[in-house]
């Protein structure tokens, strides 16, 4: 079966707001982005606008790129001038998937899943208003993440594995070791009627593996490590460009 990729284009924002001004313009990457073959776009907004903006989350969905919208967040963080929330963003633009994560406002990146007996309460009602929006839910949940059966019960459709500990695992040598858990998540994942995404530190080097592992993997969402190669891969052919620009 094959899984759908969504490219995250947040570093795409990260470079820009480093500078100011428009360029990288996420736009034009996310179109280039499904020029190649993306099936998805991917940003994560977060209250203190390190890297992508509401502007661009609505730029994205007015744009129709013809590929599903994928809002990333905690729905949890509250709004703020600038920031009108994961629920009130999602209203305005209407994304096909979102997928919520418990990251902290000092968290570089997300870098564990939800404690569902603990989270699933308060979940439930977000997930009810983000589905009457259209979207699908997807739990941002750990390997053999305990009490499962919570994401199924408050009307959750995914969850997306945290990746993270596997791809450090694979730089350490000990692939096989870390896609046990990963194997009995989706298990019963499916057993429970859950769609299975996965995400974080995914790359070339890893990902086949994976793949191949968890064959019932509906999409995975990439970001840092695809935007990164795309930089060593394209730097020789930009470089060429611009010699030829200078010569003679």
């Amino acid at each position: 079966m094959p899984t759908r990729l969504s490219v995250n284009v947040n570093k795409i924002a990260v470079l820009r707001n480093s500078r100011g001004g428009r360029e990288p313009a996420v736009l034009t990457a996310a179109r280039v982005a499904v020029a190649a073959g993306a099936e998805g776009i991917t940003v994560h907004p977060r209250p203190d606008l390190r890297h992508i903006r509401p502007d661009d989350v609505v730029a994205l969905a007015e744009a129709d790129l013809g590929v599903e919208l994928n809002i990333e967040g905690n729905p949890f963080a509250p709004a703020n001038s600038r920031y009108p929330g994961l629920l009130a963003l999602a209203e305005q633009v209407r994304p096909a998937q979102v997928t919520l994560v418990p990251d902290a406002d000092g968290q570089i990146t997300s870098d564990h899943g939800f404690d569902l007996a603990a989270d699933a309460a308060r979940l439930a009602p977000l997930v009810d208003a983000f589905r009457s929006l259209g979207a699908r839910v997807s739990l941002f949940v750990d390997p053999d993440v305990e009490a499962l059966e919570w994401a199924a019960q408050i009307g959750a459709e995914r969850i997306e594995l945290y990746t993270g500990p596997y791809a450090e695992a694979c730089v350490a040598g000990q692939m096989e070791s870390a896609l046990a858990p990963l194997r009995r998540t989706a298990t019963r994942a499916a057993a429970l009627g859950l769609g299975l995404n996965a995400g974080h530190d995914l790359n070339q080097q890893n990902l086949r593996a994976l793949k191949q592992a968890v064959p019932s993997l509906l999409e995975v969402s990439i970001g840092h490590a695809l935007i990164s190669e795309a930089l060593y891969d394209g730097l020789s052919t930009t470089i060429g460009r611009y010699r030829a620009l200078l010569a003679d």
